[in-house]
């Protein structure tokens, strides 16, 4: 595979606002440099491989978009090494490069971009994440203004989210799940959000802390489970009926949400539940999801009847071989499925370290 990557280091890509067709030699030393474990163990349907190999100033991919031109544009908050600026790189046929280089919060000073999405207005928007950096409700709703296909300048259009993750528009209505919405009497509390387009376009939206904000959708409770972590609502999409799905990360409960023709919850009803469930999508000409279940190193298939099977599944690995290194998030493009490996373990997670080589890796469904 061919890649490309900023000049040097990003500092300079930021300061010219270049794109660089360099080689990445740095990401192919590593990915060669790494040890490949045949030992480890491997079950599902499918054997992933690997996609693309990321030296270190890109240390843990995270969100995909698919773009109009057919190119996949990724999020990389570089949360397993903050040294390195979090950036967005395109993804097009064999190569990988630099696309924009997100502002740092004013007070933060850090930028944290996740999960992100084009609008029906042409425009790039995502989930700035600063539950890292602090958990005084400094997440944000961003936008990248895009003209002729490229990024120009971002703005906030809503601010207030305490831990902003998924990202996913539906016509002209854009949903988002904070994973920690919750209060020091409610603090395992977590929701879905939705902003039309046009409210978008004013001024920014400030969210208000607690339970009446009417952009809330719903909210969810974290059950009690063995990893202690109270994470909620986490990947987020919808079926070609235009119900919604949902997991949680601590949990890992999916729940199913019918909507009102006003855009109100109808029903909300527990969907399948897994050890964790991050990033997922749905296949609307099957309604098949794809679930990342983090925790277990594993892909899921829930059917639209709600039964769980494993798509692909392996133990404790650095990625190195394109085997699943901590999944957080899948993208299907065409028979392709794209898996970002985040690999930032957390307690009682199968995977036990953050190490190099950073990757992601890819199943081909129609083989």
């Amino acid at each position: 595979m061919n890649y490309s990557i900023p000049l040097a280091l990003l500092v300079a890509a930021l300061a010219t606002g270049c794109q660089s067709n360099q080689k990445d030699k740095q990401g192919d030393a590593t990915s060669a440099a790494a040890t490949t474990d045949t030992s480890v163990q491997i079950t599902g349907s499918k054997r992933p491989a690997l996609l693309h190999s990321l030296p270190e100033m890109y240390n843990t991919p995270d969100g995909m978009a698919l773009a109009p031109d057919s190119s996949v544009i990724l999020s990389v908050p570089n949360f397993g090494n903050p040294s390195f600026t979090p950036v967005l790189l395109r993804m097009a046929n064999d190569t990988i490069g630099f696309f924009f280089a997100p502002p740092k919060h004013p007070d933060t000073k850090h930028a944290a971009p996740m999960d992100l999405a084009y609008g029906p207005d042409g425009n790039l928007y995502y989930a700035d994440n600063q539950w890292q950096y602090s958990k005084e409700r400094k997440s944000r709703l961003m936008r990248i203004r895009i003209q002729n296909g490229k990024p120009t300048t971002a703005e906030m259009v809503v601010e207030g989210f305490r831990l902003a993750n998924a990202v996913v528009w539906k016509g002209n209505t854009i949903y988002v799940t904070d994973s920690q919405w919750d209060t020091p009497e409610k603090p395992r509390e977590s929701a879905i959000l939705h902003f039309s387009l046009s409210e978008l376009n004013g001024t920014p939206v400030k969210l208000k802390a607690g339970f009446t904000d009417p952009h809330i959708l719903t909210t969810f409770t974290t059950q009690d489970n063995p990893s202690a972590l109270d994470n909620g609502a986490d990947g987020l999409d919808y079926d070609s009926k235009g119900n919604f799905f949902t997991g949680g990360f601590g949990d890992g409960i999916i729940y199913k949400m019918t909507l009102k023709p006003d855009g109100s919850l109808a029903e909300k009803t527990k969907f399948a539940t897994l050890a964790c469930v991050d990033g997922l999508i749905v296949d609307r000409t099957t309604d098949q999801l794809y679930v990342c279940d983090s925790k277990s190193n594993a892909i899921r298939l829930v059917s639209p009847d709600g039964k769980v099977s494993t798509l692909a599944e392996n133990g404790d690995t650095n990625g190195s071989n394109g085997l699943l290194d901590q999944p957080a998030e899948v993208l299907l493009k065409g028979k392709r499925l794209f898996i970002a490996n985040y690999d930032m373990p957390e307690k009682a997670f199968r995977n036990q370290r953050f190490d190099a080589p950073h990757t992601l890796s890819v199943i081909e469904l129609d083989k």
